[in-house]
């Protein structure tokens, strides 16, 4: 049981934005994906989570393949992702935004949803339910369930954000870049949060540049240059890698914790 990418290639034009990558990543764990600026990280990630399609390459999740499916597909299959900046909607509040994702189980589908027939009724009482269990799970206070989201402070949208995830039900969390404009506070809170939710069986990958976050928290490192894999294996091994050093972490200060 496991997300495994195996020779992911995508080009524009003259440019290999990623470049025949490949890895695995277990329940229980996170995985994360660290390099450079451009070194590829987002792109591979839109690759996995059916964003753009590869042009070669395969990812398979619980030894199915899934490289051809839609967003929409991967996250009926258990696969869901947050982006670099929250994608919140205007004037609606938290559990409203929460349910959004949680929609996705409900069996009556939208239009049902929309006349509000018998059976969508239940439907609504049970999403409802999944988004509050979501909302706990990240430790946001009931007291901002019906404050609109958007108006929320940053470190809290991103809560929002990652609840409306786990309220689809995912066996895999993939996030790009979710301590992103965070303090040394709410970065420490938000990697403790990511551990729980790993430790609670998902499947974690993680594209981070918080190097604190990435060596105390997670079990492997993949580590991408130009487009291509250069380093992968335990944040201790990682950290030993010459290549490694070369081309990202570079000096003694970032390997041990500071800002990369």
């Amino acid at each position: 049981m496991s997300l495994a990418v195996d020779g992911l290639s995508k080009r524009y034009g003259g440019l290999c934005a990623v470049d025949g990558v490949g890895f695995t990543a277990a329940p229980g764990e996170i995985t994360a994906l660290i390099g450079p600026n451009g070194a590829g990280k987002t792109t591979l990630l839109n690759l996995v989570s059916g964003v753009v399609r590869a042009d070669q390459g395969q990812c398979r999740l619980f030894d199915t393949d899934v490289s051809d499916r839609t967003p929409h597909e991967l996250a009926s299959l258990g696969l869901t992702r947050t982006y670099q900046s929250p994608q919140l909607f205007d004037d609606m509040d938290v559990l409203s935004t929460v349910m959004v994702g949680a929609h996705l189980g409900g069996s009556s589908g939208f239009v049902g949803s929309m006349l509000r027939l018998g059976r969508s009724r239940a439907d609504e009482r049970r999403i409802e339910e999944r988004a509050r269990e979501a909302i706990t799970r990240v430790g946001l206070p009931d007291a901002l369930l019906q404050r609109p989201a958007t108006d929320l402070a940053y470190g809290l949208q991103r809560r929002v954000e990652i609840a409306r995830a786990l309220a689809m039900q995912p066996k895999v969390l993939l996030l790009d870049e979710p301590a992103a404009g965070l303090n040394a506070r709410e970065t420490l809170e938000l990697a403790e949060l990511v551990h729980d939710l790993a430790q609670g069986g998902l499947i974690v990958l993680l594209v981070e540049h918080d190097m604190d976050m990435v060596m105390g928290y997670s079990q492997k490192v993949v580590v991408m240059n130009f487009g291509r894999k250069i380093a992968e294996g335990t944040p201790e091994d990682v950290q030993q890698s010459q290549d490694v050093i070369d081309a990202y972490l570079g000096t003694e200060a970032v390997l041990e914790g500071g800002d990369a």
